[in-house]
């Protein structure tokens, strides 16, 4: 088999996850850790989220296959770094897409992340009870 021309690719980050975005040579179709999308975010309103920036650009994929491995996280997660990673793919595809993306908010890589444990008390903000005898 002939290897695929890789077109461009971006890794997009969220929370503690991570994505790989390869965009190649093919016949339009997505494929995430090696299973279809469908499969592997069951959820619509994620692969709907997940396609933004396609949509804001415009850009078409009748002819490039979206290869992603994502790892880390959880499907919310992998879903934004999915969306984070496929705005910088298109970029680097075509700089002319960059104001679009940049102004809808796919370029900017979501920074809020998990609160750490505190010592001493049970969690990143609850307290212990307070006694006061």
């Amino acid at each position: 088999m002939a290897t695929k021309k890789i077109i461009s690719a971006g890794t997009g980050r969220r929370k503690t996850a991570v994505a790989r975005v390869t965009l190649v040579e093919g016949k339009g179709e997505w494929t995430v850790n090696r299973e279809p999308l469908e499969a592997y975010i069951t959820s619509e309103a994620l692969r709907d989220y997940l396609k933004q920036p396609i949509a804001i650009s415009g850009y078409d994929l009748s002819g490039t296959d979206v290869v992603v491995f994502a790892k880390g996280g959880g499907v919310s997660g992998q879903a934004g770094a999915i969306r984070h990673g496929l705005a910088r793919a298109l970029v680097e595809a075509d700089a002319a897409l960059r104001p679009a993306l940049k102004k809808a908010g796919c370029m900017t890589r979501d920074s809020r992340m998990k609160e750490r444990k505190k010592p001493g008390q049970p969690g990143a903000r609850k307290r212990f009870q307070f006694s006061k005898r």
